[in-house]
């Protein structure tokens, strides 16, 4: 490559990538993946102009990629662990007692609140969902409740753990590269992350209270009669919690829980259907059609459309970072800005333009967090106003992306499109907001020698 990009390059381009978006996504109801190609193709171009090899541009694309490995493999695992709980009766038996317990007028805020404590507790929001989450969306479903709105409770509530949770990958990320001690970032989130639960909480009580369910208790109990719940298959649950708890990395918690749980499945089954139910999920044969699309699901299969996503949005990615597009745009305006609450601004708005323009959560940390941590320094802001700062918009914003990688997952995992359910991702659409106000008013900015 000759030169640098310049700041009027990056911002036509950048323009460009949102225009193909809007026009593809909005204006023809395509899906994400044929303007990601267009765009991977139009920043190739721009590429190759430069005077930047094809072997070069290819390793860019890849480099994208290799950055998120990780979660690719897990969603592989989710999917495989999905088809053999339902096999084994894990999930059902949650929605046997969902549907036993479920109080209609309180339903959305107790599903939240669910969530959060699950999620404290794993420590991953893609567990939490791909496991209670999917009972919880029974539930909701069988009651009444737009699946849209029962998806945004149980996110919020998953996010919420996520960013709570000391075992959690995203919150240790955004710690490190602010600096500072993680739990005295955990305790700084609750300034932002209390007044989003609080909130969400408020909203999803009054939804529940203004909407005409379409079930009563005498049918969730009908459909409850039609599960057969097995109390020995939450020693499956007891064991993800254990490892989680034990600081065991997601890879290897998922592994021994699919060794753990195939095992069992073995005993009454034979290794051609083994093969079938990690490969192709679960086939009920319950025949309420409700139920069915409920527990028809799960297997690395049913993952692949999210991984197609993924890999394109990752490579895309890829391109926009290693040829300095995205810094080239950026670097101009951060030196311009003096004040502190503007750049605590800054710092959100950019955790949420990289998510929707690079689709990858960690990138959408590690991005903002190199390019305001100087300023931070400059204003004498303290570190833990930029881990705030990175987890209420790095980190939560990406499931409202349907490229996105958290996005796409929490879509397939619930079986509800993420166009359907970001409206009511309550707690995601508030946690940025909330940072905006602590950056403005002053409420929870500790002094940086505090």
């Amino acid at each position: 490559m000759n030169k640098s990009v310049t700041f009027k390059q990056s911002m036509i381009l950048l323009i460009a990538v949102i225009l193909i978006f809007s026009i593809s996504i909005l204006g023809f109801g395509l899906s994400p993946n044929v303007p990601l190609v267009i765009s991977i193709i139009f920043v190739m171009l721009f590429a190759k102009m430069r005077q930047t090899s094809w072997q070069d541009i290819q390793g860019q694309l890849l480099k994208g990629i290799e950055q998120a490995l990780a979660p690719l493999f897990l969603f592989l695992l989710i999917g495989m662990l999905i088809g053999l709980w339902m096999e084994t009766n894990t999930i059902p038996t949650l929605l046997w007692a969902g549907l036993k317990l479920a109080n209609v007028e309180w339903f959305l805020p107790s599903t939240v609140l669910i969530m959060a404590i699950m999620g404290t507790m794993v420590g991953s929001a893609f567990t939490t969902l791909a496991t209670v989450g999917v009972a919880l969306m029974g539930v909701g479903t069988a009651i009444g409740f737009d699946p849209g709105m029962v998806a945004g409770a149980a996110l919020s509530g998953a996010i919420f753990g996520d960013k709570s949770s000391p075992l959690s990958d995203s919150t240790n990320l955004a710690s490190s590269i602010a600096g500072t001690d993680l739990f005295a970032h955990i305790k700084n989130l609750m300034w932002t992350t209390i007044p989003a639960l609080l909130g969400s909480l408020l909203i999803f009580t009054f939804l529940s209270t203004q909407t005409k369910v379409t079930s009563d208790v005498h049918e969730l109990q009908h459909l409850a009669s039609l599960l057969s719940p097995n109390w020995w298959s939450m020693i499956l649950l007891i064991l993800l919690f254990i490892m989680a708890w034990h600081h065991v990395p997601a890879i290897p918690t998922l592994l021994v829980n699919i060794a753990v749980t195939g095992v069992i499945f073995m005993f009454n089954h034979s290794i051609q259907q083994f093969s079938d139910v990690i490969m192709n999920g679960s086939t009920t044969t319950i025949k309420n059609e409700m139920l069915a699309s409920l527990l028809n699901r799960g297997g690395m299969l049913s993952m692949m459309p999210t991984v197609i996503i993924i890999m394109l949005a990752l490579a895309l990615g890829g391109l926009l970072t290693e040829q300095g597009i995205l810094s080239a745009f950026m670097t101009p305006l951060v030196t311009r800005i003096k004040t502190q609450a503007g750049v605590i601004t800054g710092t959100v708005i950019t955790g949420i333009s990289a998510n929707f323009l690079i689709g990858e959560q960690y990138l959408a940390t590690i991005l903002p967090g190199q390019l305001w941590k100087e300023s931070f320094t400059r204003l004498k802001i303290n570190p833990l106003t930029l881990g705030r700062s990175l987890e209420d918009s790095g980190t939560v914003i990406n499931y409202l992306v349907p490229w996105g990688v958290a996005g796409s997952f929490a879509a397939q995992a619930l079986g509800v499109s993420v166009v359907s359910f970001a409206p009511f991702t309550f707690f995601a659409l508030l946690s940025p907001v909330c940072s905006l106000i602590s950056a403005w008013t002053g409420i929870g900015q500790i002094k940086r020698d505090e």
